[in-house]
């Protein structure tokens, strides 16, 4: 629960700074938390909480690059202004060599030894990752990886 209410006391700081891009932001932010709060019959956990930023990031990540393949930067600006209020709510997000050497256990761990093992390097390897870091990120290291992975080794 704190994470929710510092979101709606930062809520309250935006109203009074009239920060619009905010104070929109953390509307929504809190409207999905209360619909995950619904869904789940139970008060949301800072666990979900971070879940539902981290699929609110995601939605503005896809949305940046829709409104930038049609040549809309003024929705971009947009979305990337709504998607650094909701950054500063997820943890530190990891680098790319973080990931490649969390991915690197865990193919080691999973014994995979191709392509066709992706899907139980990812299934071990994204709880460590939630909210930490962008799984199509993940998923693009670990493809690269097992892309490397000497066929029949």
């Amino acid at each position: 629960m704190a994470l929710k209410n510092s979101i709606q006391e930062a809520l309250k700081e935006a109203l009074k700074r009239q920060q619009k891009v905010e104070v929109a932001t953390l509307r929504m932010l809190l409207s999905e938390i209360k619909n995950a709060e619904i869904a789940q019959r139970k008060p949301a956990d800072d666990e979900r909480v971070l879940e539902v930023i981290a699929r609110e990031a995601k939605r503005r990540r896809e949305s940046i690059e829709a409104f930038k393949q049609g040549n809309r930067s003024d929705l971009v600006s947009q979305e990337e202004a709504e998607l650094a209020v909701l950054m500063s709510y997820l943890p530190q997000q990891m680098g790319r060599e973080e990931i490649m050497q969390l991915a690197r256990q865990a193919v080691d761990e999973v014994g995979a030894k191709g392509p066709n093992d992706k899907g139980r390097v990812m299934a071990k390897l994204m709880p460590q990752l939630k909210g930490r870091a962008d799984g199509k990120e993940v998923s693009d290291v670990v493809t690269e990886l097992l892309a490397s992975c000497p066929p029949g080794s």
